[in-house]
Formats: structure tokens, C-alpha cells, sequence
């Protein structure tokens, strides 16, 4: 029997909770499918700073890039906002994406038809849209600081204290990234839209050009150009005719989560970060660490579970595994079980973090 190692970095807040479900739905998918997983615990974020002072210890490190995949909870809370910028949670995912070389950041967000009255929208027929987001570089890696001057601004009063953080991108990171997403198009309905603001920012105009450079090699694809703040809007107003977004580090960072809410609650959208072939992929939920809920049993886990379904088919290969947890998790909410942040309905049945496992696990 085919045994595969599994990097688990539960985290900080509800992470623990919703990454002990992921794990178990895979325990289970291995037993029926007929592999093994074997599951090594890492730590990282805040439970690493309380730790060892450090957000990533070079041990969580190692021990990910032996492994065959990630599977990552969530990080950070209040309890580090006053740890140096250097030192802070969000540190360890910077850290984790930068040492494993995982660029491609994958954000599906789908409505399932089970969902459709817990989305904010009206009227949204459905949602099944995927955002390629460039994940090493851009402004979360660019150089940053803080300076003084006694300059006098117009109105007289001094400059003072300066904070910057610099967008930098390379042709090499754009170009890599924009044939991720024109990959993922073709795979899909062969649109692609690129979103930036290349009407202010000379990165944006960089990928642009680049974009455009590419186009003749994907004929197939349509290809069509969005500024952020009107993706953003588009988003609400036609979310049902987009395909494939490709955009910058910051940028999809936002959009994603955007686009998660859209379709009923952030606490749906898995992602998977990926980067050359041979390398493990990082899966974790979309949504935060929630710390005002942890330990109460209000966690979704579906979006953990998901991302479990993607390690299992991106990263592992195992596709009737992972096609087995997602029709788990449809026949689950087609059951009418939800977790009160999906609750839509009087009828619905509301299950805590456990019982929505349990009842995934039941229907594998």
C-alpha cells in the first residue's frame, strides 16, 4: 500500500479545529481508496512565537520539504499584534512560501446550489470562478522600512515618520504566473482576465505587456483586462461571467476573499498553493484564524476539507479520492446539514465543527 508523508501546521485560533477535521476526512478517504497517510505536526505562527520566539523554526521548515504535501490551519491573532513586524505570525506563511518556492496561489471559489440563498447577492444563478494569485513577490516581498524627515509638507507642518513597502516584479514572476493562469483557462472555459492598475502602478503596465506577449500562444483564450477597483466591482455585479482571474500578490489576496464571501461564506473557499513539479504544495482554508470562535464549535470545516481534496488531487494524484470528499461535502449540504454561518433557513439541521465532519466522514 502507496504511503504518503503529510506536512500538518494546524496553527493559531480556530485552525487546530478545522485542520483536525481535514485530517480526518483524509484518514478516511485513505481507507477506502486503500493508501496511507502518515501525518507529521509542525508548528508555525503564533503557537511557534510562544514557542520559540520565531514564527517559523527552521525544523517546520525541513520538515515540510520532506514531505509530500502541506496541509496549513491558520495563523496569527491578537494576542501577537504587538510582536515585531519582523517576528509577526504572517511571517511563518511569507516564510513557508518563499522556502518551498510555491509561487501559484489556486482560489476556486464556487456557489454550491445548496448555498445559493446564504450568498449576499440576489438573483445569482451561479459562481464558479478560479483566481491564479502570484504568491512570492509583489509588495508583501518588496523592500519596506521606515524613515524620519524634518521636510515641511504645504500646509507647514513637518514630514516626520515614513513607512514604506515597495511593488517589485520581475518579467520572470509575471511571466510564470500569467502561464499558469492561461493553463488554467484552457482547462476551464477559456476565458482569462487579468486584473491590476495599470493606470497608476509601472508594475501593472508590466504585466500587461507581458499578457499581451503571451496571447498569440493561447489562441483559444479570451483574454480581457479589469483595474482592481473595478474587478472588485464586477465581482458583485456579474460574478457568474468570470473564469479564470490572474492577478498580483496583494490584489488576489483581497479579490479572493472577496470572492469567497460572495459565495456564501469565506468558511467555503479553499486554496492550494503550488509551485514546480516535484515541489510539495501548501492547502490551506482561505478564511483567518477567528480567535473570538475558537474552541467554540462554530468553525466551518468545509473549506479545510476541501483544501484536503485539492492536496489529494494536485499534489498526491489521488483525483477518486478527492472526487469522493467533494461529493461527501455536496451530499452533506444537500442533506440540509450547515454550520451557523451557512445557515440560511429555519429547516436547516446546524451541526457544530465535529458534527459537520462527522457527517462528511459518514457519507465517504
Amino acid at each position: 500500500m502507496k504511503t504518503y508523508k503529510i506536512a500538518v501546521i494546524a496553527g493559531d485560533g480556530i485552525g487546530p479545529e478545522v485542520t483536525g477535521s481535514a485530517v480526518s476526512v483524509l484518514k478516511r478517504a485513505g481507507e477506502v481508496e486503500g493508501f496511507g497517510l502518515e501525518f507529521t505536526e509542525c508548528d508555525a505562527g503564533g503557537c511557534a512565537i510562544d514557542k520559540y520566539g520565531i514564527p517559523l523554526p527552521e525544523s517546520t521548515l525541513l520538515t515540510c520539504k520532506a514531505s509530500d504535501a502541506v496541509l496549513l490551519g491558520a495563523v496569527g491573532g491578537p494576542k501577537w499584534d504587538s510582536v515585531e513586524p519582523s517576528k509577526r505570525p504572517e511571517r511563518a506563511l511569507l516564510g513557508l512560501r518563499s522556502g518551498l518556492g510555491l509561487y501559484s496561489n489556486l482560489r476556486p471559489a464556487l456557489m454550491f446550489k445548496e448555498l445559493s440563498s446564504a450568498s449576499p447577492l440576489k438573483n445569482v444563478d451561479s459562481i464558479d470562478l478560479l483566481i491564479v494569485r502570484e504568491l512570492t513577490g509583489g509588495i508583501y516581498f518588496g523592500r519596506h522600512g521606515r524613515s524620519d524627515s524634518s521636510e515641511l509638507l504645504s500646509d507647514g507642518s513637518v514630514k516626520g515618520l515614513t513607512a514604506f513597502d515597495t511593488e517589485e516584479y520581475s518579467t520572470a514572476e509575471i511571466t510564470r504566473i500569467l502561464k499558469e493562469g492561461f493553463r488554467y483557462a484552457m482547462g476551464r472555459n477559456k476565458k482569462l482576465t487579468v486584473v491590476d492598475k495599470a493606470n497608476v502602478l509601472e508594475t501593472s503596465r508590466l504585466w500587461r505587456e507581458i499578457a499581451e506577449s503571451l496571447k498569440p500562444s493561447y489562441p483559444e483564450v479570451q483574454v480581457d483586462y479589469l483595474y482592481v477597483d473595478n474587478c472588485s466591482m464586477q465581482l458583485i455585479n456579474r460574478p457568474s461571467t468570470f473564469d479564470v482571474i490572474v492577478t498580483s500578490n496583494m490584489f488576489g489576496d483581497i479579490l479572493s476573499d472577496e470572492a469567497g464571501m460572495i459565495t456564501g461564506s469565506i468558511g467555503m473557499l479553499p486554496s492550494a498553493s503550488l509551485g514546480a513539479p516535484g515541489t510539495p504544495g501548501m492547502y490551506e482554508p482561505v478564511h483567518g484564524s477567528a480567535p473570538d470562535i475558537a474552541g467554540t464549535g462554530k468553525a466551518n470545516p468545509l473549506a479545510a476539507i476541501l483544501s484536503a481534496s485539492m492536496l489529494l488531487r494536485w499534489s498526491l494524484g489521488e483525483t477518486e479520492a478527492s472526487d469522493r470528499i467533494e461529493k461527501a461535502v455536496r451530499d452533506t449540504l444537500a442533506d440540509g446539514f450547515r454550520t451557523s454561518d451557512i445557515k440560511s433557513s429555519d429547516e436547516d439541521k446546524i451541526v457544530d465543527t465535529d458534527g459537520m465532519t462527522q457527517e462528511v466522514i459518514r457519507r465517504l
